[in-house]
This record gives structure tokens, C-alpha cells and sequence, in this order.
């Protein structure tokens, strides 16, 4: 199951993150989107929590309806399991940007914000986590992507 984290998870993650890197600005329909943007960082945290954790399967539980499409419950937990233990423990993470967008390569329209982090873990330094929480349907913030490069 280790060899299929890329092309299952990770190929959906590229997708849906791809070519959304900008930070918002001081433009005013940016500005429009902080209020977004910060629910979607504090879910990002939330979710994130969950993972360094090691709580995988609430961490599956408490993805966006899109994320537990696109992967089992028991494929996520091998994945990140795969992907994560050999990073080690989190040394820190600093937000990078964030940018909210309501179309994304490869997802269906939607209200997304795309944020990025600088991590550093205790066997991998300078690390990127892109982390893509969406407004799911039921009105909640909720991570529809994650990735680690």
C-alpha cells in the first residue's frame, strides 16, 4: 500500500493544489476573504493537530466529504502513516500564505482556501505542507487536500 499513497492521495492533492501559491494581498477583494481564510486556517490547525498526533483515522473522520471520496479510511490511515513516521516528530511550522480561490485544477467549484506552511520535522527540515480546507456542505470548514514536499 506504500507505493500507492502517491498516486492515490497525493495525485488528487496535486491536483486540487495546483497553481494556487500566492499569498492574499492588499487587494480588496482578498480583503473580502479574510474571514474565510481565517476559518479555514483555524480548521487547517485543528486538522493538523490530528495528524502530528498521529490520530489518523479522526483525522479521516473530520476531512471534507470530497477527501473521503477520493480515499478509504484505512488507505488514508497507511498513507499518512507511510508518509509521516519517517519525518518524525514536528519541530515547528510557520504559516507560509494562503489564498482563497473558488476554483481549483482538478475540483469542483467551491469555496477552497489553498495555505501553505514552512515545517520542520525532526528528520526532514524545510519541509512544505499545502493544506486545502473547502467550506463543505454543511457550512464547515473541512480539509479536502493535503500534501508534504
Amino acid at each position: 500500500m506504500m507505493n500507492k499513497f502517491p498516486t492515490l492521495v497525493g495525485g488528487l492533492l496535486v491536483l486540487v493544489l495546483c497553481g494556487c501559491e500566492k499569498q492574499s494581498t492588499g487587494d480588496p477583494a482578498a480583503k473580502g476573504n479574510a474571514k474565510a481564510e481565517a476559518a479555514a486556517i483555524e480548521s487547517a490547525r485543528t486538522w493538523l493537530a490530528l495528524v502530528d498526533g498521529g490520530n489518523y483515522g479522526q483525522n479521516w473522520d473530520e476531512a471534507a466529504a470530497l477527501f473521503k471520496s477520493a480515499v478509504t479510511k484505512t488507505g488514508w490511515e497507511e498513507a499518512v502513516r507511510a508518509v509521516r513516521t519517517p519525518l518524525g516528530k514536528l519541530n515547528s511550522r510557520k504559516l507560509r500564505s494562503q489564498q482563497y480561490a473558488t476554483s481549483l485544477p482538478g475540483a469542483p467549484n467551491g469555496e477552497y482556501v489553498v495555505i501553505q506552511y514552512d515545517t520542520d520535522f525532526v528528520n526532514k527540515a524545510n519541509a512544505v505542507e499545502s493544506i486545502t480546507p473547502l467550506l463543505d456542505k454543511d457550512g464547515k470548514w473541512r480539509v479536502s487536500g493535503y500534501y508534504i514536499k
